[in-house]
């Protein structure tokens, strides 16, 4: 990079955002290696391959613990501390929880000056001070690509825990964020992103899910997520896993960028889709007619994606006006919970 030249950060890393996370084929097995949590205390732990964990200290607290952290997915250095904060916040909200504090975690190059992690660590402020979560430490080591995210501590009432393992038969499953994020991130990285798509992806990124769960926290919601590296069908087989259910999407009614579907047509995308779409073959079957770009972009890796809940079908419309009036990005019933059985889902067009 010349003196003349505008920092990239993209360039400086080999893969962006939570597509850089290793996929759900490598580390669904790795977490079935590790011995089983018995203390009565953790109500949520990795068995399930949850957003965080929860501690339960008394009767009316629990703790919300996560943590987040990744390769730069946009270029100017305060946009990527906030994208990576609004992520790293996220799983605090996917578990019905609200964030108490945070920790930074930074790797930094010696060849990239200090100011430019300054502009980092600002922009995940900005974020932070948004959610009333102050950021009151951290951790930095050197490293040859630059890496930032944050470990979050929440709180939220043992009862009112919201898992991924809870959706039931007959539940709707409602969205809060477009797709294609990380497809939108990949053309922008390699110079493909024609129509200056990353100017929105990166408004929907440093967008909060708090209103959305504050939506979901007023209504009946039996299991809750949210949308990032694994995409939306990875992160659907989750619940429908840890659930003990089956699930049907509908390809037509999902909210997609539409700069996402023009690039997925051309063959962008990021190596951490087509990783979870490899993966996903052995969960999910593709009803006859939806294309190959359709199935990259339910598998998208997201970073700082939408919440999906499992509602009952009963109050799904108003749980997605309720989602318009606060604001949310989206608020589209997806798809539903079809039944009980090992997690497979079923992708069609529409709702059948």
């Amino acid at each position: 990079m010349s003196a003349t030249e505008p920092l990239r950060l993209t360039k400086l890393a080999k893969r962006a955002g939570c597509a850089a996370k290793h996929p759900p084929g490598f580390l669904l097995p790795l977490l079935g290696m590790l011995p089983p949590v018995t203390d009565p205390k953790v109500l949520v732990g990795s068995s399930t391959a949850d957003d965080a964990a929860v501690y339960k200290l008394s009767d009316e607290l629990a703790l919300v613990l996560t943590t987040d952290f990744f390769t730069p997915i946009v270029d100017a250095p305060r946009d990527f501390g906030r994208v990576a904060a609004a992520n790293a916040l996220s799983d605090v909200y996917a578990m019905g929880g609200k964030p108490l504090s945070a920790l930074s975690i930074v790797g930094f190059p010696d060849s990239l000056p200090a100011t430019v992690l300054g502009e980092i660590l600002a922009g995940a402020s900005e974020i932070a001070n948004e959610a009333s979560c102050p950021i009151v430490g951290g951790h930095t080591i050197k490293s040859e690509e630059p890496i930032f995210g944050l470990a979050v501590v929440g709180t939220v009432h043992p009862d009112r825990v919201l898992s991924n393992a809870g959706a039931k038969p007959g539940d709707a499953l409602v969205l809060t964020k477009p797709l294609g994020l990380g497809i939108i991130s990949t053309a922008a990285k390699n110079d493909q992103d024609a129509k200056s798509a990353i100017t929105e992806a990166i408004r929907v990124m440093t967008t909060l899910n708090r209103a959305a769960a504050e939506v979901f926290a007023k209504f009946e919601v039996h299991a809750l997520t949210d949308i990032t590296g694994f995409g939306l069908l990875g992160h659907l087989r989750n619940v429908t896993a840890a659930s003990g259910v089956t699930a049907e999407v509908w390809a037509k009614a999902v909210p997609v960028l539409s700069a996402a579907r023009e690039y997925v047509a051309v063959g962008i995308a990021p190596g951490g889709t087509r990783a979870n779409l490899k993966f996903l073959k052995e969960w999910v079957e593709f009803a006859p007619g939806i294309t190959n770009e359709e199935q990259l972009l339910l598998c998208d890796a997201q970073t700082s994606g939408g919440l999906l809940a499992a509602v009952p079908e009963g109050i799904a419309s108003q749980v997605t006006s309720a989602l318009t009036v606060a604001g949310t990005l989206s608020a589209a019933i997806v798809g539903r919970i079809t039944g009980t059985g090992t997690g497979r889902i079923r992708v069609t067009s529409h709702a059948g």
